[in-house]
């Protein structure tokens, strides 16, 4: 209570009852490694007289951690209960007892803070797990984008040699003219096998929904870790899912405070999942985006294509190379057809980036 409404702050009063009862002060750390052998206790006579073994100095003293220091009650338990020449008692506070207590009593989860932080330790795994699958499925998206450059390449120098070819010069140094139709052909067919592979493989890739709704599954850790009701903060509702999301981040790492009963680790624990938990969303933002980019790639080359093919044939005429600029129009028509069905999706993303991952305004303060 004096923690709570009177804001004393804790360590002033560990000092003060320290004083009080001539003795060292101890309070929760879940780091402290209890030996095995001190652990053999009964969880009546734990809650009865508020004591708890918390380790053993070099000395081999056991250091018993009691809301009363000075109970002849709880030295004749603890004396009972475990077997050791020498005896430090430490004060410490109720809590502080009592989160040593559920530690050995191994509580359930949201009662037990070493327990939550494992909790929310497999969940920024979980977090980082699917942010690796999307930086591989982005990488994928890269190296269709780089093989439809080489193919962009390839299809210039074939176009220039067509052209050369079916002008009139062409009796001046065919040679030439062959041999750079010979290395566009080349490198055409090197970027075209990397464009090939990842599309076969992403012949049905996951689109935008099912991106958000993995990342949204993700995330659902903030449901038994993290609560946003009474912020007092009221805000626009998006029109998109994945901004909802980053809306609904923003809460917590700008306006919720922890609980007064929560330790400092567990409180940067939660901090570090909504964190993990931004950079998820933003994750799936790029992946998004690399879809896009990639379907843009998909139309420029779908562009150049179709124009290398109609300038060429109104230009030149029907001639010997006819079929191979018809060709030419008709991959670039289903190019662009292709690179739209992966962009267009994207487009209403790009309006509505929540505020958690953009820059925050001036005024507000994490």
């Amino acid at each position: 209570m004096l923690l709570r409404e009177y804001g004393i702050a804790k360590q002033d009063m560990l000092k003060a009852l320290a004083a009080y009862y001539k003795c060292a002060s101890i309070e929760y750390d879940e780091r402290l490694p209890i030996p095995p052998e001190l652990l053999n206790l009964s969880p009546d006579s734990l809650s009865t007289y508020q004591w708890m073994p918390v380790m053993k100095d070099k000395s081999g003293a056991v250091v018993i951690a009691a809301r009363n220091p000075e109970s002849p009650a709880m030295r004749a338990d603890v004396k009972r209960s475990i077997a050791a020449d020498r005896f430090e008692f430490r004060v410490s506070l109720d809590s502080d007892i009592q989160w040593y207590i559920q530690d050995f009593l191994h509580a359930k989860v949201g009662l037990l803070i070493g327990t939550e932080r494992t909790g929310l330790a497999f969940w920024r795994n979980t977090m980082a797990q699917w942010r690796t699958r999307m930086a591989c499925y982005r990488t994928d998206l890269a190296k269709a984008r780089t093989g439809l450059a080489f193919i962009r390449w390839g299809l210039g120098m074939i176009a220039i040699s067509n052209a050369l070819l079916q002008s009139k010069s062409t009796s001046s140094n065919p040679f030439l003219y062959f041999s750079v139709l010979i290395a566009g052909i080349i490198i055409s067919f090197y970027g075209l096998p990397q464009y090939l592979n990842i599309r076969k493989s992403r012949l049905t890739p996951p689109g935008n929904q099912t991106l958000v709704e993995v990342t949204a599954a993700t995330i659902q850790f903030l449901e038994e870790y993290h609560f946003i009701d009474g912020t007092g903060i009221s805000r626009e509702t998006q029109g998109t899912m994945l901004a909802r999301m980053g809306d609904y981040l923003a809460d917590h790492s700008t306006y919720l405070n922890p609980t007064p009963s929560s330790k400092t680790r567990t409180m940067f624990a939660r901090e570090r999942n909504v964190l993990a938990a931004q950079r998820t969303i933003a994750a799936c933002y790029r992946t998004i985006y690399g879809r896009a980019r990639t379907g843009l790639a998909f139309i420029r080359t779908g562009i150049s294509f179709t124009s290398i093919g109609i300038g060429i044939l109104s230009y030149f005429g029907f001639g010997l190379l006819t079929s191979f600029n018809i060709w030419l129009i008709a991959a670039g028509l289903l190019l662009l057809v292709d690179g739209t069905l992966w962009y267009w999706p994207v487009r209403k993303e790009q309006a509505e980036v929540p505020r958690g991952i953009a820059y925050p305004e001036s005024g507000l303060q994490a």
